[in-house]
């Protein structure tokens, strides 16, 4: 049989380039997403950066430690308490000291906050000056070049508000921080709080002074890099490549394993006939499938070798184009790894073998009496087992978003759950895909068979009698349009549901912000505005244990407890906002501890603990309802903007014109309700845009590359049937038209099938949004839609008609002749 089964590859190349195509270029994929995946595990090693020439660094406590029985739970502190001036004063005795305090400053109009230091620890980076000198009085600064001249007068401003500063220096820029130099002097009165504290001195010596300070660490050699800005950023910008190459991996993994076992599905029920043939020659079930099992372990292998190779080229190429999207870091390469080639090459060769393995035990059964019949008519395409897969994946599909319906409606929000689970319906309307072709190809072409010529009837009763292949054909089309739908739907459905629980909550008639936060003085200057009823919102901290094991920290926002019932209609469930004061909290449903009247333990943001009693409930909504406290629970917090609501009586132009005057002076920008709800609704980012570019695109991409492959192997597989045609006095236009026409209904065929994918699931996102009482439109993504249909119809069109054309300058007569 071995020597059947390569003249039969040598006679239906096409069918069999078809299928190593698929296979090569999906093996291909999954080696590039594993190749970049493996680079994502190990950042590189860094020295220390600010700190890079201080002898010693003692850093103040900037973690939450909790113990449990299970060991200690650590969590970040939002608003780091700072060196003890206890313990500064000890370390002073031990030796020199060098006080650091790092703090948010902006200068002139620029967004971007920068990094307050006093100049004396600009030595240990080293910063070198290039221009000018060193700050010597408090309204003079130094920074980085490029942030302004030296000579220039700016408006520098800081927590404790805005005044104009002369920039007498600049240093070269180091590029893990844009500096702002003060006067020690200066940075002590703007920032009082010490971040570091460099220690000429013996480290065991400082060790034993710092010994009964919790939570404060002394960092030697190369441990001074955690003094640095965000020393975790290396990791922490991989742990982000790594979550999106994860997702895209997976997407693209369903995506290519799916396409290639559909492909070689389709490749051997193309060869029905064929089989029947061999059984008359007395060929037995068992050898006829040991020779499709032969022929896909050979393509297997070499199609899996072609795709580790193209995965080599690709990983590189991958990782280039998330670095100039500033998805990865500057400095991320692929590196050497040998897991992915072996896991991508032995996932092909398994979907191979696995794909023509429910198909070899039909070629099995064909009985000699297939080979002499001349209908081309499917018959039982809907075997049990397919009934069986198609039923489990329904039931899967159906418990996984019912349970979320009833019993946790959060989860259909969060992206590992809306990458995954549409990944069940798409596979099982495939599964059901012949049950709805026949009817489906039928209602589409009910018009098209009725207008005059035989094109439309046709067109309707080849789709219909040819299920498998129409089947085959619309399965990348479902697989690009569902995707396509579920995913961007669903991101557009939960950004319009947070959208409009933001703006449900907000009474507020006005809303004063400002880059880099609002200092208590400006606050307060505001609240003195006739009329009006005003509060700060800061953003803090809160942290509390659950079950006695899990440190579970929420964000804290600060508010003045006396005007929050008027800015603010917030989604109580229980108790009363009114009741805020310093002693209470305000929690959401989310909480272990929500009864109201009932005693939390929490910690602060600045690590204390203390306790607070439940005043209000809140539900939990999309999770951005966030903990309400007052100002003296959320220490160190600044306000990030200012809601202000009118009282009875107050002329809206006046209020208007006295918050633009007492905002000016701080840079403040008043904004009406919507034009704050507009302003910050959210919206995806450019790195979250070329994410899901990334995650799409090569899943959509690959789906239309199997489209037209298997177009042309379907379209190849017909080449007597498009004779039959011309000898029966059809012109070789209108046999072009027939075969455009054909696949441009099985293109409507999937896309009916993935936009009832995509209908249904966002139907089920919908509800669980409903189920926590957040209401909003579901938005379908009809512009992408479109686009991957008009695509997919382009490459249907092309791929069909091209080949058919070809295959039409030969004589019909020599063509209906054909040996197959």
């Amino acid at each position: 049989m071995l020597s059947v089964a390569l003249r039969t590859m040598r006679t239906r190349w096409v069918t069999f380039v078809g299928s190593f195509v698929a296979l090569a270029l999906g093996v291909g994929l999954l080696a590039t997403m594993g190749l970049t995946l493996a680079s994502t595990f190990d950042a590189p090693e860094r020295g220390p950066e600010r700190f890079a020439a201080a002898p010693l660094v003692v850093r103040a406590p900037d973690t939450l430690r909790v113990p449990s029985p299970i060991g200690d739970r650590v969590k970040p502190l939002t608003q780091p308490p700072g060196v003890s001036p206890e313990l500064a004063v000890r370390l002073a005795g031990l030796g020199r000291t060098t006080a650091d305090r790092t703090f948010d400053v902006h200068v002139g109009t620029k967004a971007k906050a920068l990094a307050g230091h006093p100049w004396s620890v600009a030595a240990f980076a080293p910063y070198r000056l290039a221009e000018g000198r060193a700050p010597a009085a408090e309204s003079e600064v130094v920074v980085a070049e490029g942030t302004a001249r030296t000579g220039e007068r700016v408006e520098v401003r800081t927590a404790s508000g805005t005044a104009p500063r002369t920039v007498v220096g600049t240093v070269g820029r180091s590029g893990f921080e844009d500096p702002v130099f003060f006067t020690d002097a200066e940075a002590a009165r703007l920032s009082p709080r010490i971040t570091h504290l460099v220690v000429d001195a013996p480290a065991d010596a400082v060790r034993s002074a710092v010994a009964d300070a919790p939570g404060v660490r002394v960092l030697t050699g190369g441990e001074r890099r955690l003094a640095d800005p965000e020393p975790d950023r290396d990791e922490e910008a991989l742990l982000g490549v790594n979550i999106l190459i994860g997702t895209a991996g997976g997407v693209t993994a369903f995506t290519a394993v799916f396409v290639m076992a559909s492909t070689f599905a389709f490749a051997v029920a193309q060869r029905r006939r064929e089989f029947g043939l061999l059984r008359t020659a007395g060929a037995t079930p068992g050898q006829v499938r040991r020779m499709v099992f032969a022929e896909a372990a050979l393509i297997g292998v070499l199609a899996s070798a072609a795709g580790c190779l193209l995965g080599a080229y690709g990983a590189p190429a991958l990782a280039r184009l998330l670095v100039d999207n500033e998805v990865a870091p500057p400095w991320f390469t692929v590196k050497e790894a040998a897991w992915p080639y072996w896991a991508a090459f032995c996932t092909g060769l398994l979907v191979a073998t696995a794909g023509v393995w429910a198909a070899s035990r039909r070629a099995g059964r064909v009985t000699p009496a297939e080979a002499l019949r001349d209908a081309a008519v499917d018959m039982r395409t809907m075997t049990a087992g397919r009934w069986a897969a198609a039923g489990l994946l329904l039931l899967a599909g159906a418990y996984f978003l019912g349970t979320q319906l009833l019993s946790a409606p959060q989860d259909a929000i969060h992206r590992k759950t809306y990458t995954v689970q549409p990944m069940w319906w798409i596979t099982a309307f495939a599964f059901l895909a012949p049950v709805v072709v026949r009817p489906l190809t039928r209602l589409l072409a009910w018009l098209p068979a009725r207008l005059p010529g035989a094109v439309g009837m046709l067109v309707r009763e080849n789709a219909a009698a040819a299920v498998r292949r129409t089947a085959a054909i619309a399965a990348p089309v479902l697989v690009a349009v569902a995707l396509a739908g579920s995913l961007l739907g669903v991101t557009a459905t939960i950004e319009e549901a947070k959208a409009a629980e933001a703006n449900s909550q907000l009474s507020a008639d006005y809303v004063i912000s400002a880059d880099g936060g609002i200092d208590d003085r400006s606050v307060a200057r505001v609240k003195q505005v006739a009329g009006i009823a005003a509060t700060g919102v800061a953003s803090g901290g809160i942290y509390t244990m659950e079950d006695g094991v899990a440190l579970v920290q929420d964000e804290a926002r600060a508010v003045d407890p006396a005007a929050l019932p008027l800015v603010a209609d917030l989604p109580i469930v229980a108790g009363r906002a009114a009741d805020l004061d310093d002693r209470s909290v305000i929690v959401t449903e989310e909480w272990d501890r929500h009864t109201v009247g009932e005693s939390v333990d929490v910690w602060l943001g600045d690590g204390s603990r203390t306790t607070l009693k439940v005043v209000a409930v809140m539900r939990t909504g999309t999770g951005d309802n966030g903990v309400y406290v007052t100002a003296r629970n959320a220490p160190g917090a600044t306000a990030s903007r200012i809601d202000v609501k009118l009282l009875p009586g107050t002329g809206r132009a006046a209020a208007a014109a006295a918050l633009e005057a007492a905002a000016r002076p701080w840079g403040g920008h008043v904004m009406t309700r919507q034009e704050w709800v507009d302003a910050t609704a959210p919206k995806t980012n450019r790195q979250t845009r070329v994410g899901f570019a990334v995650v799409l695109g090569i899943a959509l991409l690959y789906s239309c590359i199997a489209l037209a492959n298997t177009l042309v192997m379907a379209t190849s597989d017909r080449v007597r049937d498009l004779a039959v045609l011309r000898l029966a006095g059809a012109t070789k236009a209108q046999v072009l038209r027939l075969v455009a026409a054909e696949a441009l209904m099985v293109v409507v065929v999937g896309g009916a099938l993935g936009l009832a994918v995509t209908g249904l699931y966002l139907s089920g996102v919908w509800a669980c949004l409903a189920a926590m009482s957040v209401w909003s439109p579901i938005a379908v993504p009809w512009q992408a839609l479109g686009a991957v249909l008009g695509v997919c119809a382009l490459l249907a069109v092309a791929f069909s008609t091209v080949p058919a054309a070809l295959a039409l300058r030969t004589r019909p007569v020599e063509l209906a002749g054909l040996r197959e």
